[in-house]
């Protein structure tokens, strides 16, 4: 039984971030806060303020969890934003930084990146 909890939360982290990162190129506040872990809420409002006014979508974006530190599952993304200022339209790609996933009431919340 704890095996088959373990396995599926394996799937779920990545779609937490997956979800993080469509709310921020959305400017969805609402939902932005509601996926963010409260000591990581104010920086997830602080990412969004970055996107205000800028047209942005998410491209081949793909996460998937690259192991654990404790509670805290690791995810990694692969693919881009796409954002276009004006008429300048920029790539910034996903890669690189690790997603910190937590587990607060039970849902699976991004709680910063390294």
């Amino acid at each position: 039984m704890l095996a088959a909890c373990g396995g599926g939360s394996s799937d779920e982290a990545p779609r937490a971030v997956e979800a993080y990162l469509q709310a921020l190129v959305d400017e969805d506040s609402a939902k932005l806060s509601t996926l963010s872990c409260k000591d990581w809420e104010e920086q997830a409002m602080m990412e969004l303020d970055s996107f205000i006014g800028v047209d942005a979508s998410l491209k081949d974006a793909a996460c998937k969890q690259t192991g654990s530190d404790g509670d805290t599952a690791l995810v990694e993304c692969s693919g881009s934003v796409q954002a276009t200022y004006g008429n300048e339209q920029q790539e910034l790609p996903l890669g690189g930084r690790t997603y910190k996933v937590v587990k607060e009431g039970g849902e699976s919340l991004v709680c910063g990146y390294q």
